[in-house]
């Protein structure tokens, strides 16, 4: 995967605008008590990816949450009340993992 170009970007955020405005003045509509909104790093090296959420963490001041020993992520988050942004590095690892048990899965 890759980060979004400054075109899909810009629709992102008009799009993010769209939404908030959409609920403010739909008070009937359910909203959710909370939203993720996650950015993986281009599928590379675990060094690559680990240096990537690192810089990241650096841009929005937040700490490095290391879960990798336990086949866990690697993660950097920034919380803006009840939306978090998250960026997220999957081990080699862990995705070789989930998609093992994937095709697992879909063999049965």
């Amino acid at each position: 995967m890759t980060h979004a170009t400054a075109e899909q970007r810009r629709s992102l955020i008009a799009g993010l605008r769209d939404l908030a405005d959409f609920l403010e003045r739909g008070p009937e509509v359910p909203a959710p008590r909370w939203a993720d909104v996650m950015v993986f790093p281009p599928t590379t090296t675990d060094e690559e990816m680990r240096a990537e959420i690192d810089m990241i963490a650096a841009l929005i001041g937040a700490e490095i949450g290391d879960m990798t020993a336990d086949q866990g992520h690697y993660v950097a988050s920034r919380k803006f009340g009840p939306v978090q942004f998250e960026a997220v590095g999957i081990p080699a690892r862990s995705r070789t993992c989930h998609e093992t048990s994937q095709s697992r899965e879909w063999s049965s």
